[in-house]
């Protein structure tokens, strides 16, 4: 005979250990009273005790009957609340997303992440910030599922959905011959150290951003390479060169930083969220689908 104790055992059990009546017991069940009473001894044989005491006129829990049953109440409401919770997260109601960004997009992932945490209030999200090329290799190698990138390289595996688009703009230090004006010509800036990223970081997005500089026939010569826009803005303020940034960049600008709107040829840097192509989890769709946020071009 199978030894094994099966949900059904359990929910049979705990329904005659309610009603302490075998023929309500049944009736609430939808089963018949014989299967009922055939279910609780195959029960009792497999605990090795008795758990119910049956007369003619009663049934009651014996001693082992009372200590078993909060463990089956135990054992169902887990079984209940496990199932509740693997199907919430098929639905992406609840889960983990990992997602991996470029720091100077963390306004237009915050807005969207904001609206998407409304909404899926127990979904776990773990952030991950970096170049754009560490952000793509990370939904490459599926350690994120969602990624914020800045003017990426296209590929293959990868779905890029435009979400933001911003002009480029000159930040000088304050005691820039420039820095009293609205404007600066690029060709002013010709002999200025140059603070930025490093190409590896992500080569389209390094050519996005220096566009400006070349078209003004100006060679691209990084004098100061950094990980992050922030620490590339403070070194500009302290005085130790120029750069050429995203508009968001320069936003909130440290004292001794100032923002000057560039004349000549500037395209435009795009903001994309990336997605592994042909991945239509729950949990993604639903960021993916979360409401756009406020930045747009400006």
């Amino acid at each position: 005979m199978d030894q094994r104790v099966e949900l059904r055992h359990l929910r049979y059990f705990l329904a005659v250990a309610e009603e302490l009546h075998f023929g309500r017991a049944a009736q609430r069940l939808h089963i018949a009273q014989p299967a009922l009473s055939q279910q609780i001894r195959q029960l009792e044989r497999i605990v090795g005790v008795e758990l119910l005491r049956r007369t003619s006129r009663s049934v009651r829990l014996t001693d082992a009957g009372a200590a078993f049953r909060p463990r089956a109440a135990e054992l169902l409401g887990r079984l209940a609340a496990d199932l509740d919770e693997a199907g919430r997260v098929g639905r992406g109601e609840a889960g983990r997303l990992d997602i991996a960004f470029i720091t100077s997009a963390t306004v237009i992932l915050g807005q969207r992440l904001r609206a998407f945490s409304l909404r899926r209030p127990d979904v776990q999200v773990q952030l991950h910030d970096g170049f754009t090329v560490e952000v793509l290799t990370a939904l490459r190698r599926g350690t994120a599922d969602v990624g914020i990138v800045r003017d990426p390289e296209e590929h293959d595996e990868i779905d890029l959905s435009p979400l933001a688009t911003e002009r480029f703009v000159a930040v000088v230090p304050a005691e820039h011959a420039a820095a009293g004006r609205d404007r600066v010509d690029v060709s002013e800036l010709a002999a200025d150290p140059l603070i930025l990223f490093p190409r590896v970081a992500g080569a389209h997005a390094f050519d996005v951003n220096t566009q400006p500089l070349r078209d003004a026939g100006i060679d691209v010569e990084v004098a100061q390479e950094c990980s992050n826009w922030h620490t590339i803005v403070m070194l500009v303020a302290a005085g130790l060169g120029v750069t050429i940034a995203p508009y968001s960049i320069t936003t909130l600008l440290p004292p001794g930083a100032r923002r000057l709107e560039l004349d000549g040829s500037a395209g435009p840097s795009r903001i994309f969220m990336a997605t592994r192509r042909g991945d239509d989890r729950p949990l993604v769709r639903a960021f993916v689908a979360a409401p756009e946020s406020a930045a747009g071009g400006r």
